[in-house]
């Protein structure tokens, strides 16, 4: 009993599939790969040293999940005690723009002051930043970090205190400042990559990327630009996904502690904040003992 042929086309179809196969594997190894090198660089530095290109994609995302998780927090405890986003500033100039339509100046003043406290709380940060980097201070960031905490903390503490008025005033003020500073620390340690007082621009990413992930497939990208595509798109997701979390665990913070749950929320900062410092001078004495060795060793 002679056996049927198999059909050329089959033939065809798996050496036209094989390429895509051993491609799609190769391309899925490479990744692996770039999130595994360097492991003992990455663990050697803290995430508020290094900048712009010379961070480490783990670095980013770190430092992301960490202060998104703290801007969801208090955006959301915000909104549940006083019904108003600190960080929302789309949201406030359009309200703005509502209000100075219908005629109504007292509030729209008070939002136009809300704008320009989050201005003001990236002014000073970033003229902070700039002045630490031009003296050569390379943990300018955990400073300002450092600064922030504290400020939370005075916020947290200080609020409960103040008639009703004063304390929406403050709440909602001092929040936007807040977000400000933040902001601008994240955004000038990785060259504008990462965004966590809104969501609006990551979420846009996150659609570009997979925009990208699908026209691989008709060939339109190479394996570099996948491997990048990767990598921004777990960095967007996971900061999204973390100002969620933070915002889910800020108003069950609030309904426990109230405004003192502003306080708490500083805990993450703070802890980023003396990391990052003690690691930086455990490495910087660690150069010294070795310089100084060398030095004996010579003599």
């Amino acid at each position: 009993m002679i056996s049927e042929p198999v059909p050329h086309i089959r033939h065809d179809r798996i050496s036209r599939q094989t390429p895509r196969i051993a491609g799609d594997i190769q391309f899925f190894l490479s990744f692996r790969c770039c999130m595994a090198h360097s492991t003992h660089e990455r663990r050697s530095f803290p995430v508020l040293i290094q900048r712009g290109e010379a961070r480490d994609p783990r670095l980013d995302r770190r430092l992301a999940f960490i202060l998104a998780g703290v801007a969801g927090s208090l955006n959301a405890a915000a909104y549940h005690a006083v019904g108003f986003f600190a960080g929302n500033m789309t949201g406030n100039v359009s309200t703005l723009s509502s209000l100075i339509a219908l005629g109504q100046w007292g509030h729209g003043l008070f939002y136009l002051a809300v704008v320009a406290t989050f201005i003001a709380g990236s002014a000073l940060s970033s003229l902070a930043i700039e002045t630490g980097l031009r003296l050569k201070i390379a943990t300018i960031y955990a400073h300002v970090v450092l600064v922030e905490a504290g400020l939370l903390a005075v916020l947290g503490v200080a609020a409960p205190l103040l008639a009703a008025a004063e304390r929406i005033a403050c709440l909602i003020l001092g929040l936007s400042f807040l977000m400000g500073l933040q902001n601008a620390i994240v955004t000038h340690i990785s060259d504008a990559r990462v965004r966590t007082t809104h969501i609006s621009g990551m979420a846009t990413d996150v659609g570009i990327g997979l925009a990208r992930l699908i026209a691989r497939d008709r060939g339109s990208e190479g394996r570099e630009d996948r491997l990048r595509t990767w990598v921004r798109l777990r960095l967007h997701v996971g900061t999204i996904g973390a100002f969620l979390l933070g915002g889910v665990l800020g108003v069950l913070l609030y309904r426990w502690r109230g405004d003192l749950s502003i306080a708490i929320s500083a805990l993450p900062l703070l802890a980023v904040g003396i990391v990052t410092l003690r690691r930086t001078n455990a490495r910087l004495y660690q150069k010294l003992r070795a310089t100084d060795e060398l030095q004996k060793i010579q003599k």
